[in-house]
């Protein structure tokens, strides 16, 4: 099964210069955890409701802060084309629950997240990855930035 057959593709994008609280109204409205940010047809970061709770209110900023200010710029990404278990085993290494998701001219096509892939019979693999995820630490831990 490829990415493009699983992944979620109506996603919704976040501006660097909207605030926090234009964020997390757009991801309570959306019923979602993460938005990409981007500027123009380039994405840059992103942004989620973790980022916020962690490196915004934790760190004293209000909701008028830019999303710039809180966002994750080493963007981790798989391509539509890529296979499902290439891209589990990606998730489970580099320790993230979802990804952004591009055709190979590097646009945003989608977003797959882990319950993408359990609910298109991915469960075992999907568990899998889970299993690296929660392993303490990694490379996105909010305690390292």
């Amino acid at each position: 099964m490829r990415v493009r057959d699983c992944m979620t593709k109506d996603v919704r994008i976040a501006m660097p210069d909207a605030t926090l609280r234009d964020v997390a109204q757009a991801m309570a409205s959306l019923d979602a955890g993460l938005l990409p940010v981007a500027e123009g047809d380039h994405l840059i970061g992103m942004v989620t409701d973790r980022d916020i709770a962690v490196r915004g209110v934790a760190m004293g900023k209000g909701p008028e802060t830019p999303v710039r200010d809180v966002m994750t710029g080493d963007v981790k990404y798989c391509f539509d084309d890529e296979e499902v278990s290439a891209v589990l085993q990606n998730m489970g290494d580099i320790q993230v629950r979802r990804l952004p998701v591009l055709n190979r001219d590097k646009r945003l096509v989608g977003i797959i997240s882990l319950g993408d892939l359990a609910m298109n019979g991915e469960a075992m693999h999907a568990g899998e990855a889970l299993g690296g995820i929660s392993q303490r630490g990694g490379e996105h831990s909010q305690i390292t930035h």
